[in-house]
């Protein structure tokens, strides 16, 4: 096993098998490590992102080859990438999503996971796995500094936003209408409300805000419009849209992609406008 002698210099007797099921597995290397009388590690040549988990989970120890060595027993867990874990990423994830557009606002090229973390109110465990989803979906990639992670990327925010864009969820799970004087609590403008703020769009009759939760309405809500001028429009976020709030308003880049479908050509000119806007404010905040 010359990877883990070379990286850690541990010697090893080496025993080539297939693999097989999480328990299967368990109590095979259990019996092994019962007959010698020394610990047990798994050795794969390659390794999903959901068998990673199950191994983990179950904390059996494994190498994968050249990239990942997780011995619990030591205490040691390295990894570069799991093989197969682009293949199972389908939707990206609400946090992932929250990095990348921080990530665009901060400008692109270098930027510390640990940074964004505390920007974003994000846990260890939350940035590595949102960072290590961009890297999988070849938007970013990453370089360690000492303990630090760094993501980058050599695309002007702009490039890297229009990239990004096919890989995004629109933001908006679910509208609901809502009495407006049921609505105590601050809730940031979102939809044709924002982008009038942020554009030469008419002021809109219909209010819209952005919610990450519309439990407090559920037995308020209506699925359909029945009065623009007592009702507001509450827009259910897949994240917090406090987390990139812009002063009153949900952030530009969030409302861009939550508008994408809009057809209509007066507001597909003032997205426009706006996004334009955001490239000179990023470019203004590096010169």
């Amino acid at each position: 096993m010359e990877y883990l002698n070379r990286v850690l210099g541990i010697r090893v007797v080496y025993k080539k098998d297939a693999p097989d099921f999480v328990n299967v597995i368990k109590k095979h290397m259990d019996r092994i490590r019962k007959d010698e009388n020394a610990p047990v590690v798994l050795i794969l040549e390659q390794l999903t992102y959901r068998q990673k988990e199950y191994l983990l989970r179950a904390h059996i120890p494994f190498i994968v080859e050249e990239k990942q060595i997780y011995l619990p027993f030591m205490a040691v867990y390295l990894q570069e990438r799991g093989d197969g874990e682009k293949t199972e990423t389908t939707a990206i994830l609400p946090t992932a999503q929250l990095l990348l557009l921080f990530y665009v606002y901060h400008g692109c090229g270098e930027l510390l996971t640990s940074t964004a973390a505390q920007r974003l109110g994000f846990t260890a465990t939350s940035i590595s796995r949102a960072s290590r989803q961009l890297e999988e979906m070849s938007l970013i990639q990453a370089r360690k500094q000492g303990v630090h992670k760094i993501i980058f990327s050599d695309k002007t925010p702009e490039q890297f936003f229009t990239a990004a864009k096919k890989s995004s969820e629109q933001p908006v799970k679910r509208t609901v209408y809502v009495p407006k004087a049921e609505i105590r609590e601050k809730l940031f403008m979102s939809g044709y409300s924002a982008l009038s703020e942020y554009s030469v769009l008419s002021r809109p009759v219909l209010d819209c805000r952005a919610a990450d939760s519309i439990a407090l309405w559920k037995n308020v809500s209506s699925g359909r419009l029945q009065n623009s001028e007592e009702q507001c429009a509450v827009e259910l976020w897949r994240y917090d849209p406090w987390k990139l709030a812009d002063g009153s308003c949900v952030d530009r880049l969030s409302l861009a992609l939550s508008l994408s479908d809009d057809r209509d050509e007066r507001v597909e000119a003032c997205v426009d406008e706006m996004l334009l806007q955001v490239w000179r404010d990023i470019d203004g905040k590096r010169n």
